[in-house]
């Protein structure tokens, strides 16, 4: 079967994490779901994972779960196909219970869906809500870099391993076990292990490499000349960094990224070094550099810092005499700016107050919103750009993309009556 996911920045609600807890029990077998019905599943448990236990059904705006998932938004019959199969899928779960003592159980992934009103509301069994929320054992499954995957048997091997990427292996599974846990059990065709290997582990251990932030490597046992178990190792991705940065909205408002920016780090790499080292970490290199004094590259010294994990007792490289020149003509540059390039300085200050006004403004109204509903405003908005470059520029920053001003300015004017009428701003008007 398969289970949710809960994110993990933000303790006040289940909407406002990025991560999902994938409870063992509920990760462990798989029934034959879609990747978009597998997806819709992970988002139906995020909204009631934090009441799971204390209510005895969810709700979630229809047209919000359809946008979050992939469906059109006006798509209800598929919506309701995919509801329809939650209910028929069941979860089984095989484990010791808080006694120690064996426990199996089965149930429908969903006691019962419905839709009425905008509004779709659904339940669990109260066994199965119960499984679902036990923290004890789970892993943390990013719901990020869920969104990038296109198979869904990609996406089921990869929550079956990440939780094992501490251990190094998931262990040997019979091959009858796994074929459950990617939905293929009871296929006449994949009984042959020839064709199990190559549409089924084969493209789905590369889409999780490619796509994920860990990289599995599947090994097999044999029982005479016939495949009988299998076993994945597994270790974390080099590219963790890149993979699993968000939006970047939160982070753009921490204090450590507002003083990466200051000393001319670059936006991506400011959110780079803030997710693969963390806050704290940059944070020391940070008051490390402002220890040297002035430096001629900022940005060079910081890298060096962060790699080399320098401290106070470690001395810094110095710059090369090529670099000091620069340095010099840099300065003799800066000095001879003339009066004219100083006033239009002046003016591409003012404008980028302006727009930096503009910006801001837009945050509140992103924070202002629901979880969900961010993440439809974000969907629609990105539908209602015509341009490449402005679509790929917002898919990459979304709420903070400069070069959309004039078109969210738009979008939020349109969402929110007036809530630009205190700035001046005619320019993202016109």
């Amino acid at each position: 079967m398969q289970a949710s996911d809960i994110p993990h920045d933000k303790l006040t609600g289940a909407l406002r994490r990025k991560s999902v807890k994938k409870n063992v029990a509920a990760i462990h077998v798989s029934g034959k779901l879609t990747l978009l019905q597998r997806k819709l599943s992970n988002v139906l448990l995020l909204n009631a994972y934090d009441t799971l236990v204390t209510r005895a059904k969810h709700q979630i705006d229809a047209r919000t779960l359809c946008l979050m998932v992939g469906y059109n938004s006006n798509d209800m019959a598929a919506l309701k196909q995919s509801l329809r199969s939650l209910a028929e899928t069941t979860a089984e779960w095989d484990m010791l219970d808080s006694e120690g003592r064996q426990e199996w159980g089965v149930s429908a992934l969903l006691s019962y869906a419905k839709l009425a009103g905008g509004v779709c509301e659904y339940a669990y069994s109260p066994a199965l809500a119960e499984k679902l929320h036990d923290p004890k054992v789970f892993a943390l499954i990013n719901l990020n870099i869920q969104r990038r995957f296109t198979s869904g048997h990609a996406l089921a091997l990869y929550e079956n391993c990440y939780r094992f990427v501490r251990t190094g292996s998931t262990g040997w599974w019979p091959i009858d076990l796994f074929r459950r846990l990617m939905g293929v059990d009871g296929s006449t065709y994949y009984e042959s292990f020839k064709h199990l290997n190559g549409k089924v582990i084969k493209p789905a251990v590369n889409e999780v490499n490619k796509t994920s932030n860990i990289l599995i490597t599947p090994e097999f046992r044999k029982m005479g000349r016939q495949v009988s178990e299998l076993r994945f190792l597994i270790k974390e991705n080099p590219q963790l960094a890149m993979l699993d940065i968000d939006d970047g909205a939160a982070v753009r408002q921490g204090a450590v990224y507002g003083a990466l920016v200051e000393v001319g780090v670059s936006d991506r790499l400011a959110r780079q070094w803030i997710a693969e080292h963390g806050e704290d970490y940059v944070s020391e290199k940070l008051d490390y550099l402002k220890g040297r004094g002035a430096v001629s590259s900022p940005v060079r010294y910081l890298t060096a810092a962060l790699k080399g994990d320098y401290k106070d007792a470690t001395p810094m490289p110095q710059p090369s005499p090529e670099a000091k020149a620069a340095a010099e003509q840099g300065v003799a540059q800066r000095q001879a700016v003339s009066a004219a390039e100083a006033e239009r300085a002046a003016q591409i200050d003012g404008e980028r107050k302006r727009r930096a006004a503009l910006m801001a403004r837009i945050r509140s109204l992103v924070e202002a919103r629901s979880p969900t509903q961010r993440d439809a405003d974000r969907r629609l908005f990105l539908a209602s750009l015509t341009d490449e470059l402005a679509r790929q520029e917002f898919a990459r920053l979304s709420w903070s993309s400069a070069l959309n001003v004039s078109e969210m300015v738009r979008f939020w004017e349109e969402m929110v009556p007036g809530a630009f009428e205190d700035l001046e701003a005619p320019a993202a008007r016109a």
